[in-house]
């Protein structure tokens, strides 16, 4: 009874002479609508080639649409189908049926879960007894200020009828702290002392003077961004922890859309165009009055289909509560994790009043608890880590003096290159300062040239008086400086005169969240106007709202940056006291900014000596023993999953390998997987040299020996092979170790063929200011920049002959005739130039140099 029979207007020709005629009551109007005009009919075309992967002149026409299927009028249905008038009854009596409603007003209904609890009191009640119970642990002294700031929040929250979302991210937190999860609650959230005394975050609003308005306030419509933060490892099973939790949950989804290069790229071959003129065209480097018709087309369509979703993805954070059913609002996707997933992104969800929970996995918190693991296995005799103690962290000397000289490697979101030498430059040796330089870091102060001028004054009180008193006045923690988000909310309310709401716009256009760019023009308008009726100068107010534009996608909340802090300090912590436990938990965990390799160069200068995987002692990871580390089975790039698990079980269950004979017994194993394992040393306990040991693998396992072994009732007895004296060096183990594992666990400088010409390290930088000098360092890092003039540039990081870095500068002419060919050693010459304390090289001329051959090579 619920099934009907469409009919478009195309098919009105056929319907008398069809066998549809005799469903008289089941006919109804479907106007297939796919196109706007014929443009959009030929870019559909490109669109359905590209999907089925096929020239455009292949396309089947039954892949694609008519050029009839656009959007018609009421009217012009109504008239195409006037012959047909039991056709309009039928189809607005089936309208008439369907309850469709759409909600385009300005204050929608949260479609949240409105209720922890069973009502809104109890719910509410909850939430001030879980702050009551919190109050005394986070504050030894509560103040009439902690007072007041949380009785004007719980109003607030209660108002706003946020209390439901809370106590949701509280529920989440405490299900992951009863599983002994670690946990970083930041965005705006983090501005609330609600959400620091119930332990959503670690950051105290009172100590950080955190704008409350950034966390909330009545123009805000939506809830304030809670991004909670689990180990990588344990995202999962709190995310299926709120599925089982909570009735209504999906996942929200994203639109990955066409990018200029790859839609370039895929309309070439839909064109039949040849790879190399493809490449010329995505690569942007041709002359447009060399081009064919054809070669226009693609860049005439690439325009237009540009922006174009490609396909649905599952967004990487956010998971929906809701308050009814999820296919009340959406149809599911189930992508290969399983959760379902609706067919909207964050913007679509927004507009309907949904508003999502960001649950996030990062690295950085899986290296904390591994490392405090790690710790308590290799170190038993030392009381457990309380990684909570992060006040004790703040105030303390050596871990700050870390920071200082930016020795940060592993730690969260201090050890890029950049971040080290900003907190150089800065001086950076506390929390507060950590926090600014987590938000300076970002491109927006950067690109608005306000880093320089918040180091200056930083470094120098007497350069504070050159801030505009105004704007210091607003702003005096960050000398009149516009750093974090909150400081963008100030200047536009207090500054210009802004109410909140349209404060809350720029917020918005700050995190790349445009409604829309007219929207965000018209706020430009009023402030720029606003500041006029106020009197002041023009070129302040240009350079005002320039610093304001230049934050638009990069700024962070303070609230985020002090959470962001908080991480830092317990992995500084961890890198301070317990150096080589926690640069294993960093190998362990994938590493981070840096190579695997760099990351073993910086265990080694901890102190820690680094061995090959060895069959008797490694792991999957890697592990420590004292002050010795084996490196993981993993690192083998060629070793198969399977034998590593072979060879972990058997040694589980029946203990060492006594022998390669042993070994052969026990682990069904290839010839070919077998001589990546002597190749790399893992059976230097039986005191053999590896040729040797080769030899016999390959007289006693060849490749036609059955790859099982089964228990057998007498042991095999192997044959005794008279083998000459065989013997490597150190060089073939180290070219060996660059095959098998990617880089050597020698000294890089042991391998250079060239002789090394000056012994200058960073250390000698800081006399020879102006000066050219000869550096040899190991490449660590390269980047790519393009200056304010749009010319190429290039940073790298070396470290030098005692381990130490030096960072270097390479100017356009530098980057185009030496470039820099991957990891390798480098010969750099350069002038020393010197800013604020942070040494670099201006390169004048650099060369990587020759490594010696291997030995087996000649």
């Amino acid at each position: 009874t619920n099934e009907f029979i469409g009919v478009s207007v195309e098919e009105l020709k056929k319907l008398p002479f069809s066998n549809l005629k005799k469903f008289k009551d089941k006919l109804v109007i479907q106007q297939q609508v796919t196109i706007r005009n014929k443009r959009d009919f030929n870019a559909h075309r490109l669109l359905r080639a590209i999907d089925k992967n096929t020239l455009l002149s292949k396309l089947d026409t039954s892949e694609q649409c008519r050029l009839t299927d656009t959007m018609l009028s009421k009217r012009e249905l109504l008239e195409a189908f006037s012959e047909f008038p039991h056709i309009i009854t039928n189809t607005e009596k089936l309208l008439q049926s369907c309850l469709i409603h759409f909600d385009f007003g300005n204050s929608r209904i949260s479609q949240n879960q409105r209720v922890y609890l069973n009502s809104k009191e109890e719910d509410y009640e909850l939430l001030v007894k879980l702050c009551e119970e919190g109050l005394p642990k986070r504050y030894s002294k509560v103040t009439d200020t902690v007072k007041k700031r949380l009785k004007t929040e719980l109003k607030t929250i209660k108002e706003m009828d946020f209390v439901s979302y809370f106590l949701i991210n509280h529920d989440i937190v405490s299900y992951s702290k009863r599983k002994g999860y670690i946990h970083v609650g930041r965005g705006s959230g983090a501005n609330s002392i609600v959400a620091y005394i119930i332990g959503i975050t670690d950051v105290d609003p009172i100590e950080l003077d955190l704008y409350f308005e950034r966390f909330i306030n009545p123009y805000r419509s939506s809830p304030p961004d809670f991004d909670i933060d689990f180990s990588w490892k344990e995202r999962d099973d709190v995310t299926n922890y709120i599925f089982e939790r909570f009735e209504h949950v999906a996942l929200l989804a994203t639109y990955n859309t066409f990018k200029k290069r790859a839609v370039v790229r895929e309309l070439g071959k839909v064109f039949g165009m040849p790879k190399e003129e493809i490449d010329k065209l995505s690569s942007g480097r041709y002359n447009p009055n060399d081009l064919d018709d054809i070669a226009k087309l693609v860049l005439k369509y690439g325009e237009l289909i540009k922006g174009f979703p490609n396909h649905l993805s599952v967004h990487s954070c956010g998971v929906l509560i809701l308050e009814k059913p999820i296919h009340y609002y959406s149809a599911t996707d189930l992508p290969p994790k399983g959760f379902p997933t609706v067919q909207f992104d964050m913007i679509i969800a927004e507009d309907a009043g949904i508003f999502k929970f960001d649950i996030l996995g990062q690295r950085g918190l899986a290296k904390i608890k591994d490392a405090i693991e790690i710790v308590r296995q290799n170190r038993p005799e030392l009381p457990p880590i309380d990684i909570t103690r992060v006040e004790q962290f703040k105030n303390d000397k050596n871990i700050n003096n870390l920071l200082k000289k930016g020795k940060a490697i592993g730690a969260y979101y201090v050890e890029s290159p950049a971040m080290r030498g900003l907190m150089t430059k800065l001086q950076t040796q506390d929390y507060l300062g950590l926090v600014a330089a987590s938000s300076i870091i970002r491109p927006g102060v950067s690109s608005s040239g306000m880093k320089n001028a918040f180091i200056i004054r930083q470094r120098n009180p007497e350069k504070r008086k050159e801030a505009n008193p105004i704007l210091n006045k607003i702003m005096p923690e960050t000398y009149g400086i516009m750093v974090y988000q909150e400081d963008v909310l100030k200047v536009a309310n207090q500054f210009a005169g802004l109410n909140l709401g349209e404060a809350d716009v720029l917020r918005r256009g700050m995190s790349g969240k445009f409604r829309s760019r007219s929207e965000f023009k018209a706020v430009e308008e009023k402030f720029i106007n606003n500041c006029r009726d106020r009197g002041y100068p023009e070129e302040l107010i240009f350079e005002v709202w320039n610093q304001i534009k230049s934050f638009a996608g990069y700024a962070f909340a303070k609230g985020h940056s002090a959470s962001y802090a908080v991480e830092s300090y317990q992995s500084l912590y961890l890198k301070c006291y317990f150096p080589l436990e926690f640069m294993v938990a960093v190998l362990n965990n994938g590493g981070g900014f840096y190579s695997v390799a760099h990351y073993i160069h910086e265990t080694k200068m901890c102190g820690g000596s680094i061995h090959a995987p060895c069959i008797n002692t490694s792991d999957h990871p890697n592990i420590i023993i004292g002050e010795d580390i084996y490196l993981g089975f993993g690192y083998l790039r060629s070793l198969e999953r399977l034998v590593i698990k072979r060879i972990l079980s058997e040694r589980q269950l029946f203990g060492p390998f006594k022998s390669l004979d042993d070994f052969i017994d026990r682990v069904a194993i290839s010839i070919e997987q077998l001589t990546i394992l002597i190749r790399i040393g893992a059976f230097r306990f039986t005191d053999l040299p590896k040729c040797e040991l080769l030899w016999q693998a390959i007289f006693k396992l060849n490749a036609h020996q059955a790859k099982t072994t089964q228990s057998k009732l007498f042991k095999i007895q192997h044959k005794k092979f008279n083998i000459p004296k065989l013997n490597s060096n150190w060089l073939e183990d180290a070219y060996d170790e660059m095959e098998l594992l990617g880089f050597p666990l020698c000294n890089y400088f042991d391998l250079v063929a060239e002789p090394i010409k000056s012994n200058m390290g960073a250390k000698d930088l800081v006399n020879n200011i102006n000066k050219p000098v000869l550096m040899y360092g190991i490449m660590v890092h390269t980047r790519f920049h393009k200056s304010s003039q749009g010319k190429l540039m290039r940073f790298t990081c070396f470290t030098d002959l005692d381990g130490e870095y030096f960072d270097t500068v390479h100017f356009t002419k530098v980057v185009e005739r030496y470039p820099i060919h991957g990891t390798g050693v480098y010969a750099c010459y350069g002038k020393v130039t010197e800013e604020f304390d942070f040494f670099s090289l201006d390169i004048i001329w650099s060369k990587k140099l020759n490594l010696k051959p291997d030995p087996r090579a000649a």
